[in-house]
This record gives C-alpha cells, sequence and structure tokens, in this order.
C-alpha cells in the first residue's frame, strides 16, 4: 500500500533527510520520502489496508519527533 500523509511543523530540510532515513529502516516500510517543500511524507510498505499501517505510523511518528518534537504526521 502506498500512501501520503502531511507533515505539520516540519521546520528543518537536514531534519527531514534523518527522518526518511529513519523511517526507511522501519519493518515493513519498502520506500518513504519525504518532501521538506510540500511538507509530505510518502510510505509504500507491506500492508493491505489502512489498519494495518497504523503500528508503522506510530513508529514512523517517534521517528519523526526524536528529529523535531513539535513535528507530527497528519492522519
Amino acid at each position: 500500500m502506498r500512501k501520503s500523509f502531511k507533515l505539520e511543523n516540519l521546520d528543518c530540510a537536514h531534519c527531514a533527510s534523518m527522518m526518511e532515513e529513519g523511517i526507511n529502516k522501519l519493518p515493513g516500510v519498502n520506500k518513504a520520502s519525504i518532501s521538506f517543500m510540500t511538507s509530505k511524507l510518502m510510505i509504500d510498505a507491506d500492508v493491505a489496508n489502512a489498519d494495518e499501517l497504523a503500528p508503522i505510523l506510530d513508529a514512523a511518528q517517534e521517528v519523526c519527533t526524536s528529529y523535531e518534537k513539535d513535528c507530527r504526521i497528519v492522519r
């Protein structure tokens, strides 16, 4: 499943790059990309539906807040 999400309070291009790298290391993630210019996160994951994506998004949120405490993935 491939889905995109808005990122709120993304303030740093370098942090976005580090977040992308960390999310790509999460189990079940095939590819993740973050566009700093549009504040969007695109995730391609090995899941069949949105319910199965929730744990991956929870882990991705932890990665994001480890670099920028106020950054939130809008679901």
